[in-house]
């Protein structure tokens, strides 16, 4: 067998930092495609940015790329409720930093910052906004 085919992405393409594409119409097409095919209602689970963070000098974990990368993707899946999908719900990946089998603890998902020498936790600023749109049940993604 020879090597699968590579899509060809662009140069300077967005990415996370786990070098993942940054795609966020595929939560569009993607609920629709399988809403369409199956007739099922969709739920994501699994949905998350690898980002490079830490606890700045005032304490706080401002990561301003994940709060705009959250927005970008609800907004998809919220276009495609708006187009006729049955959407269920929205899960972020992952509530606290963890550990990624690729990557041991140098990833950092999650909405939670976790030192893990002293399992100190700060929320970061993306947990706050993602608060804030279940608060609004999503109202405040336009």
């Amino acid at each position: 067998m020879g090597k699968p085919d590579i899509v060809k992405k662009p140069v300077g393409y967005d990415q996370s930092a786990i070098k993942w594409p940054i795609t966020t119409k595929a939560l569009y097409w993607g609920s629709k495609f399988f809403y369409e095919r199956y007739k099922k209602p969709i739920l994501i689970t699994k949905n998350g940015l690898s980002n490079v963070d830490w606890v700045s000098v005032d304490g706080i974990v401002h990561d301003p790329q994940k709060i705009d990368f959250l927005y970008r993707y609800i907004r998809e899946f919220k276009r495609a409720a708006k187009d006729g999908v049955d959407v269920k719900g929205y899960f972020y990946w992952s509530l606290m930093d963890n550990f990624e089998w690729a990557g041991g603890y140098n990833e950092r998902f999650g909405l939670v910052h976790v030192d893990f020498n002293s399992q100190k936790r700060i929320i970061k600023d993306s947990g706050y906004w993602y608060k804030s749109v279940i608060e609004s049940n999503g109202e405040k993604i336009v």
